[in-house]
């Protein structure tokens, strides 16, 4: 799934998210599967909080791809479970790799030039890891 807006003066998940879809994202991502009343609970004690406007988030969450929905029992005692289709971990990866990727794509050069440049402020465990996968691309150009 690919998420359509970064928003670059944001933090961690507002990156990619309204702050209630943030913040809703990572409710169901802490509980893996979870109700819209499950939902509306925990937004209830940090702010009040409609349960239509949190089902209207959690229902456009769904149709954006990034929420899948099994209902269980019928009539009154139908109970809609809400589930993410990946892992936080996973979006995350596939979403900074999107935009990196599209960086490069569109600024090539400069892109690269202010990653160098980002070096000085970054783990020396991370440099490592590029380091590594310099070397192995590297080699595998000399095959």
């Amino acid at each position: 799934m690919k998420i359509k807006k970064f928003y670059m003066h944001e933090q961690g998940l507002n990156h990619f998210f309204g702050p209630l879809e943030a913040r809703i994202m990572d409710i169901i991502w802490a509980s893996g599967t979870t109700t819209i009343r499950d939902v509306q609970t925990v937004l209830n004690q940090e702010e009040p909080i409609s349960f239509n406007a949190v089902m209207t988030v959690m229902n456009r969450l769904l149709e954006k791809g990034l929420l899948r929905k099994n209902s269980q029992g019928s009539g009154r005692g139908r109970t809609t479970f809400f589930q993410p289709v990946q892992s936080k971990e996973q979006f995350l990866s596939d979403q900074t790799k999107e935009v990196t990727h599209g960086l490069i794509r569109e600024f090539g050069d400069l892109v690269v030039g202010h990653m160098i440049d980002a070096l000085d402020e970054a783990d020396p465990e991370m440099i490592a890891k590029l380091q590594e996968k310099l070397n192995q691309m590297q080699n595998e150009r000399k095959r």
